[in-house]
């Protein structure tokens, strides 16, 4: 299974994307390979898929530094919108930062740009973060308490 939840391996699934062996045909697999490669700490993906507009206030360093402080636990996509220059994907991402559980919660806006979709910006809605306790079931839903999880 493909960290983005699809049930293809990485390899077929996001990686061809992530590596620039292939063009993601829609936004929702734009999406799906921005969230494997945010869960692989790949920021030059990340940057090289936002609209050349948005690139300047999302600098390969910062986001890097994002990813790197995060565990990604689960993408759901909730909904797509597709149109022919722009497209909207509405999606979940759940991901771990030190011991708080946060949701990204997000209605996201993509662009085609030479051919090519790329994310402008989104709409987040607000989700409250959850502290998880050393004790606590890990939110991954490995059945195993935090501490012997992804505890840090």
């Amino acid at each position: 299974m493909c960290l983005c939840g699809n049930e293809l391996s990485f390899n077929l699934c996001c990686q061809p994307f992530i590596n620039g062996d292939k063009i993601p045909t829609n936004p929702e697999a734009l999406m799906r390979s921005r969230y494997s490669a945010y869960s692989k700490g790949d920021a030059e993906y990340i940057y090289k898929t936002y609209a050349q507009e948005k690139q300047a206030e999302n600098p390969i360093k910062e986001i890097a530094e994002f990813a790197n402080s995060c565990q990604f636990l689960k993408l759901e996509v909730l909904e797509t919108d597709d149109f022919i220059e722009e497209s909207f994907v509405t999606f979940k991402v759940h991901y771990l930062f030190s011991n708080l559980l946060c949701t990204l919660h997000e209605k996201s806006k993509f662009i085609k740009e030479n051919d090519c979709w790329k994310y402008l910006d989104g709409n987040i809605e607000e989700t409250p973060e959850i502290k998880i306790n050393r004790n606590d079931l890990c939110p991954c839903g490995s059945n195993k308490k935090f501490k012997k999880c992804h505890y840090k």
